[in-house]
């Protein structure tokens, strides 16, 4: 049995109401990294614990891969891959662009997920074959656009801070291209690309969490999302998405030169 819309809103549910209630309070944080700073709060902990909780008891032969806790079973044909909070950053900065992430992989593809940013409301679902936007403003089946070239294409970028050495080079000749470029969207660049309002985001050094519930969302919504060689995404690392494929192959012209 594969899960079904319902189960992913009942998981983004369970999420939300760890994550909403500590959404502009003042929460403490806690820095993961020894020699830089990659916070995690208690909402992001709780968030992940609910999630589980509810994949365990439906479907406790799943895997799962999350950020926050133990991995299991990531050999078994089904595969959970959660980002509790997505954007903890921004979570923690009172910015309403992070959202939660539930990815579902199967026999290594990523087929189905969500991204929920609880504040706005918004909700982002791919059901295996298409996606779908539920908001303020309703209920949609969603697409991406065609701007036509590199040149007329919005870019966003978590920050360009994130990138070094090489990489940069490389992602700043993509940003000198492009008609406008934003920082600091976390998970909501992607969302807003597969909705047809952006028409590129480029990453680099992701993990397989950051990206497993946005893989089929773009997907889905006929976008195109791969490593910067043009592999696959599922296993994170410099990713690059785009709504069409012209501007996909003008980027990519660019991130692949040495």
């Amino acid at each position: 049995m594969l899960p079904d819309r319902a189960f992913f809103d009942a998981l983004a549910q369970a999420a939300k109401e760890e994550t909403l209630p500590r959404f502009r309070t003042g929460i403490s944080v806690v820095n993961k990294a020894a020699g830089g700073f990659d916070p995690v709060t208690e909402g992001d902990r709780a968030a992940e614990t609910a999630i589980r909780a509810l994949i365990a008891d439906k479907f406790p032969d799943h895997g799962i891969l999350g950020e926050e806790h133990e991995n299991v079973g990531l050999d078994r044909e089904h595969v959970w891959v959660i980002d509790p909070i997505d954007g903890t950053r921004a979570f923690i900065s009172g910015l309403p662009v992070w959202g939660t992430l539930i990815g579902f992989r199967s026999n290594g593809r990523a087929v189905m997920g969500v991204m929920d940013q609880p504040f706005t409301g918004e909700r982002y679902f791919a059901d295996g074959s298409r996606s779908w936007y539920s908001g303020p403003d309703g209920e949609r089946q969603i697409s991406v656009r065609d701007c036509g070239s590199l040149s007329d294409a919005i870019l966003f970028t978590t920050s360009p801070h994130i990138f070094k050495g090489e990489d940069l080079v490389r992602y700043r000749a993509v940003e000198g291209k492009v008609r406008l470029f934003r920082y600091g969207c976390d998970c909501y660049a992607y969302a807003l690309l597969a909705a047809g309002h952006v028409d590129l985001v480029v990453e680099n050094s992701l993990q397989p969490y950051d990206v497993g519930a946005l893989i089929p969302i773009i997907e889905q919504a006929g976008g195109i999302i791969t490593t910067w060689d043009g592999g696959r995404p599922e296993g994170g690392g410099n990713i690059i998405a785009a709504g069409s494929r012209a501007v996909y192959e003008e980027a990519m012209e660019l991130l692949s030169k040495a």
